[in-house]
């Protein structure tokens, strides 16, 4: 059966992005339906298109567009853009619009079937989009006061529904594996390895992770992402029973339904480590002393202030509200899994995955605070204890198929990690292709990661470049990006040569001045003007040739 492209209006076009963006959908939607476009209902991808409300459109009028092709599904864009496309879209479009647009599966979710969940009533936790972080999960809210889930705002939720991330590869030919284990059924990986990467006068503290797989049947893709379910601090959690008055062996209900402890409940099921709105409301109901239940109400719709809070501030600052253990776990979200890149490759190491850590100790309050998940790699683990693991699929993030494909990576800090394992990729299966890898941290001397790893492929001829930029060793400081443009003519060729460009770590700062400095090499050394080389970027983005996995 023949398929038909689906037209789309030229850039000249006398339209502004987002009724570009409008009028595209369109005729997306419109020609998914014409007689020789394939399946009805199925846009030109074969991708399927929500369903319309009432007659052939969505609300007002709005055509659907086909998944991953909204125009607001690009983690560049700032948030405020993203939300003023989706403006006049069903609410399900606006809330995708406010997630972070990287499919990254730390939800349980991509983008879409997480908003779809939200919108449908069936997932009401608006705080899971992780690289989202604060700025998401407050438009999320804002979004859904303006028009309620399933509410009276006019708006049907229609799209399919809400659908899990890809589970990992598992082989059917692993006798030792009856399950193909995934988010809902990880994986008990036994620790073979933390070793401290940083050297002495960091003030970092970074852990290469080894975890073995032996047995599981598990496989992975360099790009792909662990997710690690970890274990709260068992002090934090004495202290809080301590507080409440309880012994810890009152029988709570896990998220699954199961009946255990409130020990155990609070150390490997719930979040302790912040306070939201729900704590808030639910202390308050059980408040005895009146101001302290006024207070409480008050604070629930604080959300600067509450960020800055963990359950244990509250119940130190509140107390009259001792809440009964059951009531206290219904008012807690499940510890959701920690996503980390996987920083080694199953052809180099076959029967494990290795990770990059940087370990999250601060002090708030008064308090001192820990990461949990990277805390727990650090000090609550032992060698040979079984790490709850599973593989996330990459959506979007990974080597190019031909080997001969040069190779840009940028990756400052733990942001090193997913290429650690591209170059033990292309090392074991001996790929001709050009890599360039920039590199950054605080100083040469204790922050240079994977350090002699990196210096052996360079003599082995696996890494062509190396370009570092260590931001304290000099007055001025110097980041990756300042290196990029350094280099820009240098950059300029590979890229014309076909090189696939690679952006891993912080997504607030370093991958936005990147982008940046790659629009301003294209400029300089493109000769293009600024307008063109944004187009230049976007292509190499539509191509697959510019991927980031930033957080």
């Amino acid at each position: 059966m023949s398929t038909q492209p689906v037209p789309l209006l030229p850039e000249t076009a006398p339209f502004n992005p987002a009724q570009r963006a409008w009028l595209n959908g369109f005729f997306a939607g419109l020609m998914s339906s014409a007689p020789g476009t394939g399946t009805p209902g199925a846009g030109a991808a074969g991708v399927a298109i929500a369903a319309p409300v009432d007659a052939g459109a969505a609300p007002g009028g709005v055509a659907a567009y086909p998944e991953g092709q909204e125009p607001w599904h690009d983690d560049t864009m700032p948030l405020d853009e993203r939300m003023e496309l989706a403006k006049e879209r069903p609410l399900n479009d606006k809330l995708m619009a406010a997630m972070a647009q990287q499919d990254c599966g730390s939800c349980g979710y991509l983008c879409r079937s997480y908003a779809d969940a939200i919108a449908s009533g069936a997932d009401s936790d608006t705080s899971k989009c992780v690289p989202g972080g604060k700025d998401t999960a407050r438009m999320l809210k804002q979004v859904l006061k303006e028009t309620p889930a399933n509410g009276d705002g006019g708006v049907t939720v229609t799209a399919t529904p809400a659908a899990p991330a890809a589970a990992p590869t598992v082989s059917t030919s692993a006798k030792d594996a009856p399950l193909a284990y995934d988010r809902k059924h990880p994986f008990p990986a036994p620790l073979l390895a933390v070793k401290k990467l940083n050297r002495e006068g960091s003030t970092k503290d970074t852990r290469f992770v080894a975890i073995d797989l032996t047995g599981s049947g598990i496989t992975y893709e360099v790009g792909d992402s662990l997710g690690v379910y970890p274990r709260n601090c068992a002090d934090h959690v004495n202290h809080l029973l301590e507080t409440l008055g309880h012994t810890g062996n009152e029988p709570v209900r896990a998220p699954n339904g199961d009946l255990v402890p409130l020990r155990e409940g609070l150390e490997w099921h719930y979040t302790i480590t912040r306070a939201d709105e729900q704590q808030a409301v639910m202390l308050a109901d059980c408040a005895t002393d009146a101001k302290e239940a006024r207070k409480l109400r008050t604070l629930a719709d604080d959300d600067d202030a509450l960020e800055r809070l963990d359950l244990w501030d509250l119940l130190l600052e509140y107390r009259s509200a001792r809440p009964r253990p059951g009531d206290l776990v219904l008012a807690l979200k499940p510890l959701q899994p920690r996503l980390y890149s996987i920083s080694s490759s199953q052809k180099a190491v076959p029967d494990e995955v290795h990770l990059t850590v940087g370990v999250v100790r601060y002090e708030l309050n008064g308090r001192p605070r820990r990461g949990v998940a990277s805390t727990y790699f650090a000090e609550r683990v032992e060698m040979g204890q079984p790490v709850r693991v599973f593989v996330q699929k990459s959506h979007g993030f990974g080597l190019p198929a031909d080997g001969d494909k040069p190779i840009i990576m940028v990756g400052p800090g733990t942001g090193v990690a997913p290429f650690r394992a591209f170059l033990q990729e292309r090392a074991a299966v001996g790929a001709k292709g050009r890599n360039w890898l920039f590199f950054g941290d605080q100083r040469r001397s204790a922050d240079f990661l994977y350090e002699h790893e990196l210096a052996r492929w360079i003599e082995d001829g696996v890494l062509t470049r190396l370009d570092t930029a260590f931001s304290r060793d000099q007055e001025e400081k110097v980041y990756v990006q300042n290196r990029m443009l350094e280099q820009g003519a240098e950059l300029w060729k590979w890229l014309e040569d076909g090189a696939h460009f690679y952006v891993c770590g912080d997504a607030s700062r370093m991958a936005a001045d990147v982008d940046k400095a790659l629009q301003q090499v294209v400029v300089e050394h493109g000769g293009m003007s600024e307008s063109d080389a944004k187009g230049y970027v976007k292509l190499l983005r539509d191509d697959g040739r510019y991927q980031r996995d930033v957080y």
